[in-house]
């Protein structure tokens, strides 16, 4: 009998242990995905945004969360293959860093949820129902890109007084959110007098083309609209704008960092550390549908005095006291 209640205590005991062991050996790390149309190269500073703000909500990558990045290098074309990839490694949450990862997404899956770290027009481009109540497996932020274009124009303005012609570097294979921001410009142009010179770049070796067009067209200054390509070919970009002598501003902050003459626009960094919050709440059983989209909180104006320098051009000082960020 005494051997019966030791084998039994020790039954119970050993059953009891192993209990949380198979809890434990059940608990699956969350995976994420993160989608990028540009290369990784131009995005470390935003990763390390999106990273802090899930430190900050007690995630740790290769911790208690775990995510795979994918990048398409500026090429389009590749997201969907970007986006299946994710999704045959069953991610948790899909994270699109831009319009073009967002559709991408989309239409690779309408059950795994996506968070847009930051999207130009969600409403206006289908993405999403409306800001409030969004709808179906995406939420996340807007960056309002359209909106922005023509306050950069206006600046472009301020800066060059006798601004009557610009030249607009874009992608339209982007889908609506080039013809959104057209949209947005022209009327802006017409109100100030100025005559858009519009030019595709399809491809890194339209912009030497383009920019000898725009010199061809005796152009006042040049634009970027929101595009992935443009934002990995920044540094030529930068460099022919200053070959051409030409007074320049810029969709993204990067421009400005690499030698740009002038950004106006949405903090992106501010936008990836709250996509991480849209994260958290997901997995902890929130569903997209029932997240409204966030608009931006924070923007910059930064202005980059070497450039203006180099191509001699005076700011300014009523433009030059509003800037955020003078690189000198």
């Amino acid at each position: 009998m005494g051997k019966k209640l030791f084998s039994l205590a020790l039954g119970a005991m050993l059953f009891a242990l192993s209990i949380p062991a198979q809890a434990q050996k059940s608990t699956k790390i969350p995976l994420i995905g993160y989608l990028e149309g540009g290369p990784l190269s131009a995005h470390g500073a935003r990763i390390e945004a999106f990273r802090q703000g899930l430190r900050e909500l007690s995630y740790e990558e290769g911790k208690n969360i775990v995510i795979e990045w994918r990048f398409a290098d500026g090429k389009v074309d590749r997201l969907p293959a970007l986006a299946a990839e994710l999704l045959q490694l069953k991610v948790a949450v899909i994270v699109t860093g831009g319009s073009s990862p967002t559709r991408a997404a989309k239409e690779a899956t309408s059950s795994i949820p996506i968070v847009m770290a930051q999207d130009n027009d969600p409403v206006a481009t289908g993405v999403v129902a409306s800001l409030a109540r969004p709808g179906g497996n995406i939420a996340g932020l807007s960056n309002f890109a359209p909106e922005l274009s023509g306050k950069r124009l206006e600046i472009l303005r301020e800066v060059v007084p006798k601004l009557s012609r610009v030249t607009v570097l874009g992608t339209p294979t982007g889908g609506r959110t080039y013809s959104l921001v057209r949209k947005d410009l022209e009327p802006a142009a017409n109100a100030f007098g100025v005559k858009l010179q519009f030019l595709n770049v399809l491809e890194p070796k339209d912009i030497e083309t383009a920019f000898r067009a725009a010199a061809n067209g005796r152009t006042d200054g040049v634009m970027t609209l929101p595009s992935a390509l443009l934002v990995s070919q920044r540094a030529q970009i930068v460099e022919l704008a200053a070959k051409n002598r030409l007074p320049a501003i810029y969709h993204h902050s990067q421009f400005a960092g690499a030698g740009g003459l002038m950004f106006y626009g949405v903090n992106v960094l501010d936008l990836d550390r709250r996509a991480a919050t849209y994260v958290d709440k997901i997995l902890k059983g929130r569903t997209p549908a029932d997240l409204p989209v966030e608009q931006p909180m924070k923007f910059e104006f930064i202005i980059n005095l070497k450039a203006a320098k180099q191509i001699g051009l005076t700011v300014p000082p009523n433009v030059l006291v509003r800037a955020d960020k003078v690189i000198r």
